[in-house]
């Protein structure tokens, strides 16, 4: 059984007549990834500040570890590492001295602090000169790590990222991602990443929830939302070939003749199927045996980004309807 890590019930915050979250159910077990995804404003930090006790709900519960993190916020913040989208530092301090400083203030005993300090740091891919050099210096990228190395170092069950890549070059951003995932696999760290960069988010996240003004509109894993959301569309297949076909194509009869085939389009050596179930093997198998040359297959799937703006025009449509 899913040990549950985070629980938050009917979690709403207020501002006079603004809902920035409006009733959200929410759980995340342990060691899992879950990516909270919506646009900027969207009510995705306010959730966490919540989580973290760091602001009060207006209504509903955070539990996190088995802790209310409103009534109880400090037990929280011993078991959870959070890092804001902008990671702020000491500037005349180097990047070891930050830590050692942060460490401390999480109770690290002194004499121990130095060589968790440097541990932590190598851990996030910092080391040698980046260790003795003052933050002032870093890039965003080094920044980012060194925010995570302070996330790590206290040894939390959970870590939250808010908008962790945000500034960050492309190659950062995918070492960044990577460290993320092997983190969470090797230590069996629970991550919350809230972001609005879908791409991002489906590298490494096992389920997500699409938050859009204030309300979790879907959560669940990306072939979950897909079904769901697409099960009455029809499948296309695109089959490449080696030779042009002449038309008229004398096999595309046959082949609407099959039971779930709806439409073909031939387009020199790109065939198009439309079918209302996935046959792409019997396809694949009809062009064999025909004895044409297929050099490529491609199945239309439906990604973040489509199952991301389906939810996102359905909010807009019911809103509108109201």
């Amino acid at each position: 059984m899913n040990h549950p890590i985070i629980e938050l019930k009917r979690l709403t915050k207020r501002y006079r007549d603004f809902k920035a979250v409006n009733e959200l159910d929410l759980t995340v077990t342990k060691g899992e990834i879950f990516g909270l995804l919506g646009p900027n404003g969207a009510g995705k930090t306010t959730t966490i500040l919540m989580m973290m006790g760091l602001t009060e709900p207006s209504s509903g519960t955070a539990h996190i570890c088995g802790f209310n993190a409103t009534k109880d916020p400090i037990s929280v913040k011993r078991l959870v590492g959070y890092m804001p989208d902008s990671v702020g530092f000491y500037d005349t301090m180097t990047a070891l001295e930050n830590l050692m400083y942060v460490g401390e203030l999480n109770g690290i005993p002194r004499e121990e602090v130095e060589e968790r300090a440097l541990a932590t740091m190598e851990l996030v891919g910092l080391y040698g000169d980046a260790i003795h050099k003052k933050t002032a210096a870093y890039s965003r990228g080094m920044k980012q790590r060194l925010g995570l190395a302070e996330v790590l170092i206290k040894d939390p069950e959970v870590i939250i990222l808010d908008e962790p890549t945000l500034g960050i070059d492309p190659s950062g951003v995918k070492e960044f991602l990577t460290l993320i995932v092997r983190l969470s696999r090797e230590k069996g760290l629970t991550v919350l990443l809230s972001s609005h960069h879908l791409h991002q988010v489906q590298q490494v996240c096992d389920r997500v929830g699409i938050f859009v003004k204030g309300e979790l509109l879907a959560e669940g894993n990306i072939d979950t939302l897909s079904n769901r959301l697409f099960a009455e569309k029809s499948y296309e297949i695109e089959i490449g070939l080696v030779n042009g076909i002449d038309l008229p194509w004398k096999d595309e009869t046959e082949m609407l003749q099959m039971e779930t085939v709806q439409r073909v389009t031939v387009e020199d050596r790109i065939i198009g199927i439309t079918s209302s179930a996935d046959v792409t093997p019997d396809i694949v198998r009809f062009f064999v045996q025909k004895g044409y040359d297929v050099n490529s297959v491609h199945k239309k799937e439906y990604g973040l980004e489509e199952i991301y703006e389906k939810y996102f025009e359905n909010n807009i449509t019911e809103n509108i309807d109201q």
